[in-house]
């Protein structure tokens, strides 16, 4: 089936960044300094202490250096901010993680592959013996932890583009590759968000964490610093408790939480994925049954430990109130593909959206490989029935799709990526927040594509609709290609044909208007309205182009979508070429213009 074409474009201008550093060669590298204890047992191992420092020497050390106040350290239970000389002390306990809050018009100092160093894990024995290795033992607790920050001009600026990726989730080397010819080449080309960085929203490796190296080498590629947080294919699955289900990710990559400024907003990159998960009173129905048996058959479930939220209560604290808040998580506060399965989302969403009440915030996610672009006010059946959430989303909810799209399933493409389309039809790609002091608009990148290109075309008729009922079982590919899907005939107009638009980004305050054969046309309707109802499931409700797709090649099926709108073709076409031009609109007045070309028939032969 051939894409649609892909016309013009009317877009807002995304905010230039600066280079990540001002004046530190291609970005501020380093490490923080970690002074040992003179000898075991001469300190007080019941406190941690150090300085924040601006390392304007970049020697990584903070002898004769100037302390920053005002800095937020934690060691994730406990948050203060440092004294006038930059002096913070915090309680000490193993297996904590020590971090500080990276402030606007600063920058912590990255490694050789872009990723932030900014926090000191303390695990005196090491990790228990795990699969992947865990934390290598860190031994007594250290005299001083100290953590050096750069002046940067980029991370000051009140004008941001922050790029938020979803699920990497590479199984292997070959994947690996997949990921560097589609998305981290793109991000390769673009410097729009050195200042910010990327965010990885969780489900980096896909179950085989060995891999982390291999992933750590792609993010080198990348133009600013490269955040992480964990998922649920990022667990040390054979640990028997919490404590140590992210070790190899906080060994590798980051902290289970953490949060950092830029411009004028404050990320706050939480783990939401409990394992081996229990039901807590508050649960979901559904949860306890998920979660029944945590030692013979550990399950995961989206929920925030007491200590992380007691964390981010007094992470906020020290948040001015006109910040933008970013609360990221691997899986969704809430979400619509999964909007009656208590499991994929998160047990504390109402709690979370009420420590938010009154801010201008925005949560973003991964893991359900969708695109959405939910806005204050959008409604679900399951978000009230399960998570106790009344009268709608009070900000916007956005999933940010997924780099491995549907896990890397369908044709390789000449890009040397696979196809990939999601079970919503959206592509792979990444979304952009492009904000402008506390204000945001948010923008997806299609893999391998300009930023023109956030439409899919297709035709839904009759014929198509009996080769879906057909074939619908064969997700893992195999049914035979719909002959003529651009053809339609006198029967199928008669019986309701419609054109398909899949609006990858296309939020409720969307606007999809179709002329055809240059006339004016009319007004498509959204097929899923968010006004508090189920999900509309089915062929009638599919995007014919992304299932056409999968059916043949493999994959997920697209059979709902939140951002899909239909418009129905005259039934009086006369026989012949016709051409459907397209024009989406979304909240922000941009328009994207499609055109799709194709026939009537009076009878199919």
């Amino acid at each position: 089936m051939a894409a649609a074409v892909t016309g013009s474009l009317t877009l807002v201008a995304a905010p230039a960044s600066a280079a990540p550093d001002d004046g530190a060669g291609d970005g501020y590298r380093g490490a923080i300094e970690v002074v040992p204890a003179a000898e075991e047992g001469s300190g007080d191992d019941s406190v941690v202490t150090g300085t924040v420092f601006v390392d304007a020497e970049e020697s990584g050390a903070a002898e004769g250096q100037e302390g920053l106040a005002d800095v937020v350290v934690t060691n994730g239970r406990d948050v203060v901010t440092t004294d006038d000389e930059g002096r913070y002390e915090l309680p000490a306990f193993d297996n904590m993680t020590v971090s500080i809050t990276q402030p606007s018009g600063y920058q912590v100092p990255m490694d050789e592959n872009n990723i932030p160093q900014f926090h000191y894990n303390h695990l005196p024995e090491g990790s228990p013996d795990l699969e992947y290795g865990g934390i290598e033992p860190t031994g007594p607790l250290p005299e001083e932890v100290n953590f050096p920050v750069v002046e940067s001009e980029a991370t000051a600026d009140d004008a941001q583009s922050c790029v938020i990726a979803g699920d990497l989730q590479v199984t292997d080397e070959e994947e690996v590759e997949y990921a560097r010819a589609g998305a981290i080449n793109d991000l390769s080309e673009r410097d729009d968000y050195a200042g910010c960085g990327s965010l990885f929203v969780g489900d980096v490796a896909n179950d085989d964490l060995s891999l982390y190296p291999s992933i750590k080498e792609l993010v080198g590629e990348t133009n600013g610093p490269a955040r992480f947080l964990p998922g649920n294919h990022d667990i040390d699955f054979d640990s028997e408790t919490p404590e140590h289900a992210f070790d190899t990710f906080r060994e590798h990559l980051a902290p289970e939480y953490y949060s950092y400024d830029v411009g004028n907003v404050h990320f706050v990159a939480m783990n939401n994925v409990d394992y081996p998960c229990t039901a807590a009173e508050d649960s979901p129905e559904g949860v306890e049954e998920i979660c029944s048996d945590p030692e013979g058959d550990p399950s995961y479930n989206g929920r925030i430990s007491d200590e992380q939220m007691e964390w981010l209560e007094q992470d906020l604290e020290n948040v001015a109130d006109d910040k933008l808040v970013v609360v990221a998580g691997h899986i969704g506060l809430v979400n619509y593909a999964d909007e009656g399965e208590a499991q994929h989302q998160v047990d504390q969403a109402a709690e979370v959206h009420e420590l938010l009440q009154g801010r201008e915030a925005v949560a973003v996610s991964g893991h359900s490989h969708s695109i959405e672009n939910m806005e204050a006010g959008d409604d679900a059946e399951g978000w009230n029935e399960l998570l106790g959430i009344e009268d709608g989303l009070p900000f916007p909810h956005i999933t940010a799709g997924a780099i491995s799209g549907d896990w890397y399933s369908g044709e390789v493409g000449d890009g040397g990526f696979p196809s990939a389309i999601g079970r919503d039809g959206g592509r792979p790609g990444v979304v952009t927040l492009d904000v402008e002091g506390n204000q945001f608009q948010e923008r997806f990148s299609v893999t391998g594509e300009s930023d023109d290109v956030q439409t899919q075309l297709g035709i839904n008729s009759p014929a198509y609709r009996e080769w879906y009922e057909e074939h619908s079982d064969k997700e893992d590919g195999g049914a035979p290609e719909l002959e003529d899907p651009l053809v339609v005939d006198r029967e199928d107009l008669d019986e309701g044909t419609w054109l398909t638009t899949n609006f990858f980004m296309g939020s409720t305050s969307g606007d999809v208007e179709v002329a055809i054969d240059g006339e004016q046309g009319g007004t498509a309707e959204r097929t899923q309205q968010m006004e508090g109802e189920a999900q509309n499931v089915g062929a009638e409700y599919s995007d014919p182009y992304a299932v056409q797709q999968q059916l043949v090649h493999g994959g997920s099926i697209a059979d709902r979508a939140m951002h899909l709108w239909t418009y129905d073709l005259p039934a009086d076409l006369e026989p012949g070429a016709h051409t459907a031009e397209v024009t989406a609109t979304d909240a922000y007045g941009r328009e994207f213009t499609d055109v799709l070309e194709f026939e009537v028939v009076e009878d199919r032969v």
